[in-house]
């Protein structure tokens, strides 16, 4: 790759760095100097989607913790540590998304139950509000 075909890459990475301000401005200092190139900004970053994600730093930090996480420490012993304690977390954090997922399901079990059994009361003490009543009469145990 030469220096030519490089720099948008090394240009957008050093905007990504700067988070979702430094496109704006770029933008906006783009439409400013030439209006051709601010549109052509603001079409990248529609159509990249950078306008409308959480921000540019979830990127920086993926890439920043893909890259630091499992670069060799030149240590054997604490780099085995490292694999270890970074397994033992992974695990650590399924077994408690698992566990609230399981608490959730219970708590919607606990309200549907709670739901069916007042339906389940209400369709009783309707039924049995009716059975005191004539047929062709509103009113209960006869008129008035």
């Amino acid at each position: 790759m030469t220096a030519i075909t490089a720099w948008p890459g090394r240009a957008e990475t050093w905007l990504d760095e700067r988070g979702k301000g430094a496109w704006i401005v770029a933008m906006i200092l783009g439409f400013v100097l030439f209006w051709p190139i601010g549109l052509a900004l603001l079409a990248y970053m529609i159509w990249s989607k950078r306008m409308f994600k959480s921000g540019c730093s979830h990127r920086r930090h993926a890439a920043f913790s893909t890259r630091h996480a499992f670069r060799s420490s030149g240590n054997s012993a604490f780099d085995a540590y490292k694999a270890d304690t970074l397994d033992r977390l992974e695990r650590e954090q399924a077994e408690f998304e698992a566990f609230l997922k399981r608490l959730r399901e219970a708590k919607d079990k606990a309200e549907f139950d709670d739901y069916m059994a007042e339906r389940a009361r209400a369709a009783q003490a309707g039924a049995s509000g009716l059975q005191g009543r004539e047929p062709g009469n509103d009113s209960p145990r006869g008129s008035y």
